[in-house]
């Protein structure tokens, strides 16, 4: 298994490359916006990269299943899936900012096994594999130690993810026991969080493909993600996520998210 692991993250990061290349070419460019049903933007970018990884992935590996944001599952209850988001955080890429990503997952019987954050315009990657850790363009990386609550750095992408209550009440809360928290970087966050400059980050409304690459990439850096109720991710989840740098750091956060 382990084996097989290593060689399906050459792959993770071969299909992150096909990804890049066309991400690359628009970024900064010229192209039309369209506002999908859920109000969320999409590009030709988004399209085009994700189509690029899906023909790739069907022409090597026919037998595994596919869940992409933009063009849906295939033979999701395969042993081996791959989940895909070509880019995560499309509002900054089309105001040219670069701190949006690609992320890659793949399920091996419905546990995160390997995740890939890439970001191509700076060229900067995160790779996790499940027991074998995680890297930084190729160097080890690790998640900060326990610091109290009151001296972490918090991220999250937008407010508009708490509207309302239970969410609003309960992430205002942790944000006030917290040091200082950050708004904007959608899954480039989670890769500074790998990388020892973040404590946490609290989100919700999250779908499948915007956090199970996220789950082996911090967990190899020896952080924890789960959900609002402490429970691991899984393509069930109910978009709650919690990323902490150790589990202390998370037991006190879900204290304040739980009171």
């Amino acid at each position: 298994m382990k084996n097989d692991l290593v060689s399906l993250a050459k792959v993770a990061s071969a299909l992150a490359d096909v990804s890049g290349a066309i991400l690359r070419k628009y970024f900064r460019a010229s192209f039309d916006v369209e506002i999908k049903g859920d109000e969320s933007p999409v590009t030709i970018a988004d399209r085009n990269a994700e189509a690029a990884i899906i023909q790739r992935l069907e022409k090597n590996f026919p037998e595994h299943g596919i869940i992409g944001e933009e063009f849906g599952a295939v033979r999701e209850n395969a042993s081996h899936v791959w989940v895909l988001d070509p880019i995560d955080g499309t509002q900054s890429f089309i105001t040219g900012m670069p701190i949006f990503g690609t992320l890659i997952a793949l399920l091996v019987e419905g546990i995160p096994k390997i995740g890939v954050i890439d970001q191509p315009v700076i060229g900067e990657r995160w790779l996790g594999i499940c027991g074998m850790g995680s890297t930084f363009n190729g160097k080890v990386v690790a998640t900060k130690t326990f610091s109290a609550l009151s001296e972490c750095y918090m991220c999250s992408t937008h407010p508009s993810m708490f509207d309302g209550p239970p969410d609003e009440v309960k992430f205002s809360r942790l944000s006030s026991a917290v040091r200082q928290t950050r708004f904007g970087g959608d899954c480039y966050a989670y890769g500074l969080l790998a990388s020892g400059f973040v404590d946490l980050v609290v989100e919700a409304k999250m779908k499948p493909y915007d956090y199970m690459a996220l789950v082996p990439v911090i967990e190899g850096a020896g952080g924890t993600v789960c959900d609002w109720a402490g429970k691991p991710l899984g393509i069930t989840s109910d978009g709650h996520v919690l990323a902490a740098a150790n589990i202390e750091t998370r037991d006190e956060a879900l204290q304040y998210l739980n009171l």
